[in-house]
């Protein structure tokens, strides 16, 4: 009888998980992420095919996506904090596939008649596909940002309620989905379009898109059901209190008073839904940059603004897998195969980051997780400063960064195509116009991809430390702006890291550019060092034994002028 009942209520445990809000909200976010992954992935290859295999589409679509990103993150971050949360989340969902059902239907059409589309109007009518096709993906990435922030930022946090440690749990497996689907999908997407065709491909998506965006309809709905406090968004209040859970307050030693001290001062508000409104044309004309500098305001007035910032800094680099360190490193001889199975490693070492956060949390408190995080990374990072001196780098000072640019600006000569893929954000892998000479030796490319996977552990691990501390202290009618700033902050600076290497494309100057990267890197862990110290004091170097059960303080109230 009593094996009966054990296994009965194992049972009815799995049942429960399968059916729990949490459960449902992986589901929903690996759908969505699934889809996300595969059409970022094939829209670029998509807009290389169709411009005759020029990157110019390309570099339009990814300075169009991120300038839209960093003038309106805060704007759709407002909208997501003025609406409910179920209108925002179906809203943003059905325009996100919508628009990229619509966007492949059209690429469908211009793949089976460019031929005739290049004869009409001499041109113009592909022209104004080319167009139409570039507007409808920025509708749909700004769509997503907009999921991304109601549901990982907002959604995340009621579901998890007042419990800090299954926040971290929900923050941990939504990045390891991200991880998986972010190598996963690309490679499902690129042997269709391999063994069938760009046509077939853009069927598959469309067709995914909308079988996808019933299931997570349906699935937001069943979370929607299943946590009432969705239904109640405190858009009015002017003050919220840290949702943190009372006996964490009392085993880290808070009085009832300091853990009940407002998240931010009542100025950094960016709006009150109690004001009159004004009439005037041109007042409702001027509301999006008002809503633009109160976005602004309001993130510079956080108390976690410094460890927004440093997580922003970690944008400005060329040190991670993107189509700048796949260029160089085609450039130094690794074969394309090589370079898969290094981006699985930098996968998995992304995953054992993730893994690391929870542990370490529990064990030294959410602030000296970044802390530990940050040095861990900048540690491995060192790596990477070392291999720009190795025997093997072509690192050489005497040739000018701007030779390349010069020279083609010039007309006297091209880029080769490996360097045109410096501009490019979106493809991953791209192939050397000509064959290059082989290295004398590999010390200094395998000390620089071996700092980078490594650095992957901290660098994850660092990111969702302060993913919670936002999530912990901006109180909850401003997550959406807050969460739509930082993202404009990681944009831009994502944005002077690609300047950057269009200033100084040439493989010799690539030393420079990873020196430059790390210092960047470090000047941000310098300011989650200034944040961290300003929370915590001289107990930040005092990181609690599992003996003494007692978890330190995750988050403090700070002033709210930096």
């Amino acid at each position: 009888m009593d094996n009966s009942g054990q296994k009965k209520t194992r049972c009815e445990s799995i049942r429960d998980f399968f059916t729990s809000a949490k459960f449902l909200i992986y589901m929903g976010h690996a759908l969505s992420t699934w889809g996300d992954r595969m059409w970022n992935f094939a829209v670029s290859v998509f807009l290389v095919e169709l411009y005759g295999n020029s990157l110019l589409l390309t570099a339009v679509y990814g300075l169009v996506v991120a300038g839209s990103v960093l003038l309106l993150g805060a704007i759709i971050g407002d909208w997501v904090d003025k609406n409910p949360r179920l209108k925002v989340a179906q809203t943003s969902l059905l325009v996100q596939n919508s628009c990229v059902i619509l966007c492949g239907v059209l690429l469908m059409l211009v793949f089976q008649f460019k031929e005739q589309l290049v004869e009409l109007y001499n041109g113009w009518i592909l022209t104004v596909c080319y167009i139409l096709v570039i507007t409808i993906a920025n509708i749909a990435n700004l769509a997503s940002t907009a999921t991304s922030i109601t549901i990982q930022r907002d959604w995340v946090v009621v579901v998890a309620g007042q419990d800090s440690s299954k926040l971290a749990d929900m923050n941990a497996t939504v990045r390891i989905i991200d991880q998986l689907t972010n190598i996963l999908a690309p490679m499902l997407v690129g042997q269709i379009m391999t063994f069938g065709s760009h046509f077939v491909g853009c069927g598959f998506i469309s067709g995914w898109n909308l079988c996808s965006m019933c299931v997570e309809y349906a699935l937001l709905w069943k979370v929607y059901q299943k946590t009432p406090a969705l239904a109640e968004k405190a858009g009015q209040k002017e003050q919220e209190l840290k949702q943190l859970s009372p006996s964490r307050d009392a085993e880290n030693g808070q009085s009832p008073e300091e853990s009940s001290q407002p998240l931010m001062n009542e100025t950094a508000v960016v709006s009150s839904p109690d004001s009159p409104k004004k009439e005037g044309c041109c007042y409702q004309v001027a509301e999006p940059l008002r809503t633009f500098k109160g976005g602004w305001v309001a993130y510079y007035n956080q108390n976690i603004f410094l460890a927004g910032m440093s997580l922003a800094f970690l944008y400005m680099t060329v040190l991670g897998f993107d189509c700048i360190t796949t260029g160089y490193a085609y450039t130094q001889g690794l074969s394309g195969s090589v370079l898969s199975l290094l981006m699985g490693a930098s996968a998995i070492s992304g995953i054992c980051g993730t893994v690391a956060f929870t542990w370490i949390r529990k064990k030294c408190g959410l602030i000296r997780t970044g802390f530990i995080s940050g040095v861990a990374q900048l540690s491995c990072l060192m790596l990477c400063v070392a291999s720009v001196f190795a025997p093997g780098s072509v690192f050489d000072l005497s040739v000018s960064p701007f030779q390349d640019l010069y020279t083609h600006l010039m007309g006297e000569q091209s880029l080769p195509e490996a360097d045109h893929s410096l501009i490019n954000m979106n493809v991953t892998t791209v192939a050397p116009a000509e064959e290059m000479p082989p290295l004398q030796s590999y010390m200094s490319v395998s000390l620089l991809f071996a700092g980078v996977i490594a650095a992957r552990v901290g660098l994850w691990s660092f990111d969702l430390t302060v993913t919670q501390l936002i999530q912990e202290n901006v109180i909850e009618s401003e997550r959406g702006v807050i969460n739509g700033v930082q993202n404009s902050m990681n944009y831009l600076l994502d944005l002077l890291h690609f300047v950057m290497v269009i200033l100084a494309p040439n493989p010799e100057a690539f030393g420079l550019l990873v020196i430059i990267s790390v210092s960047f890197v470090a000047l941000g862990h310098l300011m989650y060092f200034r944040y961290a110290f300003k929370s915590l004091g001289s107990r930040l170097f005092l990181c609690c034994s599992p003996e003494q059960k007692v978890e330190t303080v995750d988050t403090l109230s700070l002033p709210t002028t930096v």
